[in-house]
């Protein structure tokens, strides 16, 4: 039986990799780590435990249909007596590797600053091509060597042109005196770093040796003909946040109806959810639409920031193919995520060959700005009223049943994080974030580089709610393009306004109306670059909303 890709239930663009129609015959194939690795997902699973409901604050008792419900089954509710297995251990953030960019998407020759939780780190690469990173700070005075610049592979601190190699150790103090001994600890604090399947991950433990078998690597990618479309986001509100919507697929059909052509919201309904498997390291499950319950899609959340979601599906010729959509969450510090976003698949689609990239970049932006309001308010609320979600989420089980997992797994592991917000548990930023913002003016937005602060034009402080500093500066792709469109456009608008005083110069009537046309056509060229850079620079509005 033949199925079109918009009963699929996948989420965003991403159905643009698919073929025009898939059979719905197949099942799915959980994902498995590297072989190399020696490391399974287990099956181990952990209690919540059944807590009782304490009674929303407004007057109003939240959630008690859904903690009665879980219990009579154990959907929502880890099983009673598995609370000591499940736990290995105190969890502890630093014991991590996370994804800090897409490996195509780090600059050559310049400097990038990236965070993870409140740490400030700097990615480059040496002369020979190798990724590094440091800590954001220069030893000498706590410049963020990020501002800096490479000198022959080295990084050099634009304060007082320190340069550091690409194990952190100073090799240049212009300051020293002739035959002075640069001193001992004037070193940059080193990360490791790992590139794999394109993605670029670094080990934050500041004890411990990297521990390569906890470095995610996805089967999917290992496969023949498998193909991706990768973009990176900086969205405003917390990582936590930003997982627990990706994990929602009950909110796509309302918010992005009609946006990527599969979501629609005539296709709202309940969901089904099977919890497989509970560790210390996550989740993983199938789920699926009610009245299409032999699409099974396959979710995993693995500590501490990739979500995967994965359909297996028998093609009309037959074949077995595969689409997995991979989350990548980076913690950008209060208020801040990273998201490396990347849909694959083992079949191929005519629309990824006939549509440029950046207009399936400018939708994934799309879709994230259609969630962007309500989720930043997300994000206000539970810092302002600090308490549990449970005090504050109306959870379902036939919608929401992912979003209750991920919030009692952090109740098991968010004790190991700097800050959090659990189920039942939380602990609150110490003290409030702080805000930076890179100067103004012109001086600033010519020294400014890319892709960290992309000042050009009149542009100088980044502003996460623009579509420019989330998403073109980190996308080289995206960039050239606005760079080509823009000296298309006023190459058009130039020869357009030549046209038209020719045409007034003229003496001959049927010259000034090949030249009058000429200008109209080179008018509606220079437009049409117009309307390809605002769809890709500028925010989505919904038009229920604009003012």
């Amino acid at each position: 039986m033949t199925t079109p890709p918009a009963t699929t239930t996948l989420p965003f663009s991403s159905l643009l990799l698919l073929p025009p129609a898939v059979c719905s015959s197949a099942a799915s194939r959980p994902l498995v780590r590297n072989p190399a690795a020696g490391v399974g997902h287990g099956g181990v699973r952990w209690r919540g435990g059944g807590r009782r409901r304490r009674g929303w604050r407004g007057g109003c008792r939240a959630a008690v249909v859904e903690e009665a419900g879980a219990q009579e089954d154990g959907v929502l509710l880890p099983k009673e007596g598995e609370d000591e297995a499940a736990s290995g251990g105190r969890y502890d953030w630093r014991e991590e590797w996370y994804p800090l960019y897409l490996a195509k998407e780090v600059p050559g020759d310049a400097a990038l600053p990236l965070t993870v939780f409140d740490r400030q780190l700097v990615l480059y690469r040496d002369a020979d091509g190798v990724l590094r990173c440091h800590q954001d700070r220069c030893p000498h005075r706590l410049a963020k060597l990020s501002e800096g610049q490479l000198v022959d592979g080295k990084l050099e601190c634009l304060y007082h042109g320190w340069q550091f190699d690409g194990e952190g150790k100073c090799v240049k103090i212009p300051q020293l005196p002739e035959g002075g001994k640069i001193p001992r600890n004037a070193c940059a604090r080193n990360y490791e770093v790992r590139e794999s399947q394109g993605v670029v991950w670094v080990w934050m433990s500041e004890s411990n040796p990297p521990d390569e078998r906890k470095l995610p690597w996805f089967e999917p990618y290992a496969r023949p003909g498998f193909t991706d479309l990768s973009t990176v986001h900086e969205l405003p509100y917390d990582h936590s946040i930003l997982l627990e919507n990706l994990m929602d697929p009950a909110h796509v059909p309302i918010s992005h109806d009609r946006t990527d052509w599969t979501a629609k919201r005539e296709d709202a309904q309940p969901l089904f959810f099977e919890v497989t498997e509970r560790t210390a390291r996550g989740f993983a499950g199938y789920w699926g639409r009610q009245r299409t319950p032999h699409l099974r899609n396959l979710l995993r959340f693995e500590a501490p920031c990739v979500l995967t979601n994965t359909l297996e599906f028998v093609d009309k010729d037959g074949k077995e193919q595969c689409f997995s959509a991979h989350f990548l969450c980076r913690p950008a510090g209060q208020g801040r995520s990273m998201l490396l976003v990347r849909f694959g698949s083992t079949a191929s689609s005519p629309f990824a060959k006939v549509l440029p990239s950046w207009y399936f970049h400018q939708n994934a932006c799309k879709v994230f700005e259609q969630d962007m309001g309500f989720l930043s308010s997300q994000n206000e609320v539970l810092l302002r009223e600090k308490v549990p979600t449970k005090e504050l989420y109306l959870n379902l089980r036939s919608s929401d049943t992912w979003v209750a997992e991920y919030r009692r797994w952090m109740d098991r592991a968010g004790h190991g994080m700097p800050y959090y917000f659990g189920h039942s548990t939380l602990s609150p930023p110490p003290v409030p974030a702080v805000v930076e913002q890179a100067p103004a003016g012109a001086v600033a937005g010519m020294s400014a580089s890319f892709p960290a602060k992309g000042g050009v034009g009149s542009t100088h402080a980044p502003n996460p709610t623009s579509r420019y500093f989330r998403h073109v500066v980190h996308c080289k792709g995206c960039r050239d393009t606005v760079k080509k469109y823009t000296s298309l456009k006023n190459a058009f608008a130039a020869l357009a306004a030549a046209a038209v005083a020719a045409a007034i110069l003229a003496a001959n009537r049927q010259w000034k109306a090949v030249l009058l046309a000429s200008a109209a056509a080179l008018a509606a060229a220079s437009y049409a670059c117009s309307w390809v850079l605002s769809l890709i620079t500028t925010n989505f509005i919904r038009m229920h909303r604009r003012l």
